[in-house]
This record gives structure tokens, C-alpha cells and sequence, in this order.
């Protein structure tokens, strides 16, 4: 068969030019779309993260040029995330701005190599609960840590004294209403944009929000702290080689960790979530983790924030009809002539109303209503996530998932080890049978049940109905035996295979 031969037999979906005309038009409006959506997010999690705003803008691009050219999730969008605020402010106090870039760069090429082992998929394997608690916990971090300057209050430095300040920040902020009033107006924009028309919602409420407050407060002229703007040259820095020595400080190499699990997490969490938004080709995990750690590494030469796949764009993306990752990439270009063109209108954006866009993203991750509801259905899930979220307010994010997949690691083993006991009486004397699992967690459970077995001529205790049987309970039961012969005479013990 001739090659021209072979050709013809190609479906005709095989032979359609790869970028198409309606394609094109769909991807070029997506991308004016996530465009809107990431200007304001960008900015206000730089401003959060302790970090000069532009960073928030470099990231964004990188993760619409570089990530978006890339191989791994079609539509899925990349940028700075509200999920690594936190992480960023704490390694931005301890370790310095200059570190950042190293941290970032680390964790980067190590999700790269997490990528190509193949371990992408593993991620998918972390207890739901777990990671509801996990974004529960920094939306509750964000709460705390933006209602300070969404009131124009000094933000104090640990959760304690963030908490115990919450009881005078209305009498101090009533001092000051300018900033709590662009601040409630913010909020006020985003709910209410919510209720307007779908063609109308197609420009981001977000981005209404913020113009309308930057608006208000420079014609009405607002005593309100606004955001420093430099040139982009002026915050990029590559990296020295004293910079490389920080590698090895173990509190850094915590750092590297830290960001790239939480990253990688939040990355591939996102991309389960959009691959049920449409019906395009789905997510390769592994590639998209590779892709991911690229991202970072040229985020982190560039001294930037980290990035991740951010669920807000990237579902504005697939609802604004996009077909191809050419929107993402469009949308970064977008940011680069914004960056390059118009950065100067960064400085008419209020602090308050950043913080207020942030208060708003830290609430929907707490997710009140699906709490609840898995309160109702399953308490010991429910506690798991406020476990999980409790400790990441209080310590950090890092202890904070270890300690809730710790608890979901044991809540597990405590599941998969339910032991019964049925007896039945026989003209001999007592037929006892137990099923289940019999591991040292159930110990005390299973010496109940032995001792709750009445005294008879013969016993016969039947533990073939065990999946499984640990030395802890065989010792047990070879024990109870032992005595049950001394006081009543026979005892038969049937054992399970394995423990045979």
C-alpha cells in the first residue's frame, strides 16, 4: 500500500488542519476572559504574600507562555495561587525575598523529577477529606490574615494575636472607616455581580470589584494605602551564586518540600476538577506535573512566586468556551503587554479591596455548606477535615496535612479492623465465631468479647472467619485459651490460614 494509499484511509478528524478557524475566534475571546480574572488575583496574592505586586503578574505570564505550551492539561490555567499565599508570606519573613527565587527553583525541578517517576498519579490517591481540610485551613489563614488590612489595621504577626485582635478591630477600624468601607464595597461588588445576567457575568465580578473600588477611591479621594508599582525590570533578579548556599539550610530545603507537594497537590486537584467541566481530552498527570515543575523553575530564575493550576481560572477558561491551550498561552501574552504597557494603573488599586478579593477566595475555600453536610452523613470524615484545617490555622500548612493524613491513616486502619463475635450454643457447650480483622487496634475489643464468653464443658472458638490476624490478638487469644482450659477443661481454637 502506497503512502498516498495509507493517507486516505486516515479518519477525516485526523486530516482537519490542527488550529481551525472557529477554534481560533473561541480561544482568542476565553483569553481576554481569564486575562480579567487574573489581573486582580495576581496582584492582590502578591500583595498578600509580602512580595512586590509585579511578581504576581510574572508569574501569571510564565504560567500562561510557558506552562500553556506545554504538554499535560488542555485548559487548565496556571499562576499564582491564593492556596500558596500563606507559604509564601512565611518563607518571604523567615528566610528573606532573595530566597524565594531559590525555593521556588527547587521546588520546581523537584516536580519535575516527581513527574518523570511517574508519581503523578499518586497524588489523586490523598483522602478527600484531607484536602478539604487542607483548603479549608487556608482560607482560614487568609481570613485571618486580610481582615487586617481590608480594615486598615496593623495585621499583628502570630495566629493568637490575629484571633485575640478580631475583639477591638471594629472599634479600631471605625477610627479609620476609609479603608473598611472600599473593603465592604469589594465584597459588596462580587456578591451582587454574582446575581446579575450570565452574558453580563461573562466580565469577571472580580475585576468589577476592584475598578469600582479603585474608582470610588480616587475620585472621592480616600485616605487608603495603594499598591507600589515598579517596573518589571526593577523586581526580576536572577540568581547569584551565593544564592545557591541556601540550599543548604534545612529550613530552606523545608521550604523546597513544602511548595512542591502543596503545588503539585493543588495542581492536579485542579485538573480532576476541570476534566469534569468538558469534554476534551483529559489530563495526563504526569505530564502536567512536569509541566507544572517547569513552570516553577523559570518562575523561580526570575525570582517570582510559585505557581499552580488555579481552579478560578482555569473554570473561567472552559466557561468562556475555550477549545485549545492557545487561550491560556493568549492570556499570558495579555499580561506581558499589560505588565510592559499599562502597569502604572496598578498604583490606583486600594490595599483594602485586594484584601477584600482575598477574604472573599479564603471564605469559598472554607466551603461551610459541604461541611456541614458531611457532618450529617459522616462525622468522623467531617472531623478529619476540621482537624486538618484547625492545625494549619494554628501551626502551619506543612504540619497541618501531615497531622490530617495522619488521622485519616488511622481513622482508615480503625475501619478496615472491625471485629464481631456471634455465639451459639450447642448441646457440648458454646460455639463462639468471630469475623473481621483482629490487629492491635481492636486488642482491647477482642478481650472483651473473650471475656464476655460463658464458661461451658467445651469451647469452641472459631477465628477462620478473620481476614486477617496480628501476633498482638494471636498471643491474646493463645492466652485466653490457656486459661480457659485451667478453669473449665476443653478449648478449641480454629485459626485462620495464615495464622496457622
Amino acid at each position: 500500500m502506497t503512502m498516498t494509499e495509507r493517507a486516505e484511509e486516515q479518519p477525516a478528524r485526523n486530516r482537519q488542519p490542527r488550529w481551525r478557524k472557529q477554534d481560533i475566534a473561541a480561544d482568542f475571546g476565553a483569553s481576554l476572559v481569564v486575562f480579567l480574572v487574573a489581573v486582580p488575583l495576581c496582584v492582590g496574592i502578591a500583595v498578600a504574600s509580602g512580595v512586590p505586586a509585579e511578581l504576581g503578574i510574572v508569574t501569571g505570564i510564565v504560567g500562561g507562555i510557558v506552562v500553556g505550551l506545554l504538554p499535560g492539561s488542555s485548559l487548565q490555567v496556571s499562576g499564582p495561587a491564593a492556596g500558596l499565599t500563606v507559604l509564601v508570606a512565611d518563607a518571604v519573613s523567615r528566610h528573606g525575598l532573595p530566597a524565594l527565587g531559590v525555593i521556588v527553583l527547587g521546588a520546581g525541578l523537584l516536580q519535575i523529577v516527581l513527574g518523570l517517576l511517574r508519581l503523578g498519579e499518586w497524588f489523586r490517591a490523598i483522602s478527600p477529606s484531607v484536602v478539604q481540610g487542607m483548603l479549608a485551613g487556608i482560607g482560614l489563614v487568609l481570613l485571618l490574615s486580610q481582615i487586617y488590612p481590608m480594615t486598615g489595621a496593623t495585621q499583628p504577626e502570630t495566629t493568637a494575636d490575629k484571633v485575640l485582635g478580631l475583639a477591638n478591630l471594629v472599634t479600631d477600624a471605625l477610627t479609620q472607616p476609609a479603608a473598611m468601607l472600599v473593603g465592604l464595597l469589594t465584597i459588596a461588588t462580587i456578591l451582587g455581580w454574582q446575581r446579575m445576567p450570565a452574558k453580563v457575568r461573562l466580565v469577571p465580578g472580580a475585576l468589577i470589584a476592584v475598578v469600582l473600588a479603585s474608582a470610588v477611591t480616587a475620585l472621592v479621594g480616600l485616605p487608603v494605602a495603594t499598591v507600589e508599582v515598579g517596573g518589571l525590570t526593577s523586581v526580576l533578579g536572577g540568581l547569584g551564586g551565593h544564592d545557591w548556599g541556601l540550599l543548604t539550610d534545612p529550613a530552606v530545603l523545608g521550604s523546597v518540600l513544602t511548595f512542591a507537594l502543596v503545588a503539585s497537590a493543588e495542581s492536579l486537584f485542579s485538573a480532576a476538577a476541570v476534566d469534569r467541566m468538558h469534554d476534551g481530552p483529559p489530563t495526563r498527570y504526569n505530564a502536567e506535573l512536569v509541566a507544572q515543575g517547569v513552570g516553577n523553575t523559570v518562575s523561580g530564575v526570575l525570582g517570582a512566586l510559585p505557581m499552580t493550576a488555579v481552579i478560578v481560572r482555569s473554570a473561567a477558561n472552559v466557561q468562556a468556551g475555550a477549545r485549545t491551550r492557545a487561550s491560556r498561552v493568549m492570556h499570558g501574552v495579555w499580561l506581558l503587554v499589560f505588565a510592559v504597557l499599562l502597569p502604572g494603573l496598578l498604583a490606583l488599586v486600594p490595599l483594602a479591596a485586594l484584601a477584600a478579593l482575598l477574604m472573599h477566595a479564603g471564605w469559598k475555600l472554607l466551603e461551610i455548606p459541604r461541611l456541614i453536610a458531611l457532618a450529617r452523613t459522616n462525622r468522623p470524615e467531617a472531623a478529619v477535615v476540621l482537624i486538618t484545617a484547625g492545625t494549619i490555622a494554628a501551626v502551619d500548612l506543612l504540619v497541618g496535612v501531615l497531622v490530617g493524613l495522619g488521622v485519616a491513616i488511622t481513622k482508615t486502619a480503625w475501619d478496615v479492623s472491625h471485629l464481631s463475635v456471634s455465639t451459639t450454643s450447642t448441646a457440648e457447650g458454646v460455639h463462639v465465631m468471630l469475623r473481621g480483622t483482629a490487629t492491635f487496634l481492636r486488642l482491647p475489643r477482642l478481650l472483651q468479647l473473650l471475656r464476655s464468653v460463658p464458661s461451658a464443658p467445651r469451647t469452641e472458638l472459631d477465628l477462620t472467619g478473620l481476614r486477617h490476624l496480628d501476633q498482638a490478638c494471636l498471643q491474646a487469644v493463645e492466652q485466653w485459651a490457656s486459661e480457659r482450659r485451667r478453669e473449665t477443661g476443653r478449648v478449641h481454637v480454629m485459626l485462620p490460614i495464615q495464622a496457622s
